[in-house]
């Protein structure tokens, strides 16, 4: 059977500041999904997860992808939940829905999306990986050696179907004037790829291949808010479908890189270098507005429809890289907003900052000698 996984998300509006949707927010974008979407069988099955403080709607269905109907479906259910923000006087109501009315596609308009159209195969499980407090540049690090790099995926070695390696497309988000995009083989053009790949602010995955079969194994949302919005309105908070086993990685597989616990740009303001921590479904955000988090949801669909979901951080290993995380982001916080602790001045260029730091120019002057 052929299906879409649609993962479309959304800042809403969220308790205590930058924490966690309330209860009845969430509920009112489930309400409004199983309503219009499940009842009326415009979607087959569904799920609604929360990651700090954004909404996550995640739906299987058989239009394809960037389906007008299914992004309209979404885009209601957010619309939902911001009257019940506005309602109770949650913060940041409606933030990330940036344009006034639908206009066929959520692309564009603030919320992220991640799809993919694919054949289902007997067993077909994947992962919904969702972040707060971060950017789309965040998946660079990991998906680069969950799929390209022995270290972590053992199968590079030992599973013929994967030998053949993998096709990655690599989309420049800082071009704004249409989607610009690269496409990069590995592993022969594995050293090509790393040196676009090091700069996850310009350079970002949008989705990966399997050259063995050609079936699509990822996709990435990509969307920059700043880039929409022309000022700083929150960080992106990206989620990204993965398909594991067989001629894709092991689960486990690709898991593995985010042990690393490695710095990104995020964390309060959206404006400071972060180590990643990975968390818990549904987690809150807390610490100094953070820290950047991912969480995992491990799934199988069979006739587009899905089991329960696995909390696949919720496992006793990943305590200790919590740990790590706080370890490695409270170093770069204990220096404040100097040189590396906070963001490279390409990504304050949407902030506060660059106000200020113009209004001292002017006020230099030239010695003479």
């Amino acid at each position: 059977m052929k299906v879409t996984l649609s993962a479309i998300k959304a800042d809403v509006g969220s308790v205590g500041g930058h924490n966690k949707p309330s209860l009845k927010l969430t509920q009112s974008i489930i309400d409004h999904v199983e309503n219009e979407g499940k009842k009326k069988k415009l979607i087959i099955d569904y799920k609604v997860f929360t990651a700090g403080d954004d909404n996550f709607i995640i739906m299987s269905h058989t239009k394809g992808v960037n389906n007008t109907d299914i992004h309209r479906l979404a885009w209601d259910a957010f619309v939902q939940g911001t009257a019940i923000a506005k309602e109770q006087g949650l913060y940041g109501a409606g933030q990330d829905l940036l344009k006034d009315a639908f206009s066929g596609n959520v692309r564009g308009m603030g919320p992220g999306s991640a799809e993919m159209e694919f054949e289902e195969r007997p067993s077909e499980p994947f992962i919904v990986f969702m972040c707060d407090k971060t950017d789309p540049g965040v998946f660079n690090y990991p998906f680069y050696r969950g799929f390209a790099d022995p270290f972590h995926n053992a199968g590079l070695i030992l599973a013929p179907d994967m030998q053949a390696g993998f096709e990655y497309t690599v989309m420049d988000v800082n071009y704004t004037e249409a989607d610009k995009v690269i496409t990069l083989k590995v592993p022969e053009e594995q050293y090509q790829l790393a040196a676009l790949l090091r700069d996850p602010e310009h350079y970002v995955i949008e989705s990966v291949h399997s050259r063995a079969s050609g079936d699509q194994a990822l996709v990435n949302s990509t969307s920059r808010l700043h880039n929409i919005a022309g000022k700083y309105t929150g960080k992106d908070d990206p989620v990204a479908i993965v398909r594991t086993q067989k001629e894709f990685p092991s689960t486990g597989e690709i898991l593995s890189p985010f042990a690393t616990a490695h710095f990104v740009v995020g964390d309060n303001r959206g404006s400071h270098n972060i180590a990643l921590m990975p968390c818990k479904l549904g987690s809150i955000i807390s610490f100094f507005d953070g820290p950047a988090m991912v969480t995992a949801a491990g799934i199988c669909i069979h006739n587009g429809v899905m089991t329960e979901a696995v909390d696949l951080f919720d496992q006793p290993f990943w305590d200790y890289v919590r740990n790590k995380a706080a370890e490695k982001s409270y170093s770069l916080r204990e220096q404040g907003f100097f040189g590396n602790a906070m963001a490279p001045m390409e990504e304050l260029e949407y902030t506060g900052v660059m106000k200020i730091l113009a209004g001292l120019d002017k006020k230099f002057v030239i010695r003479k000698k």
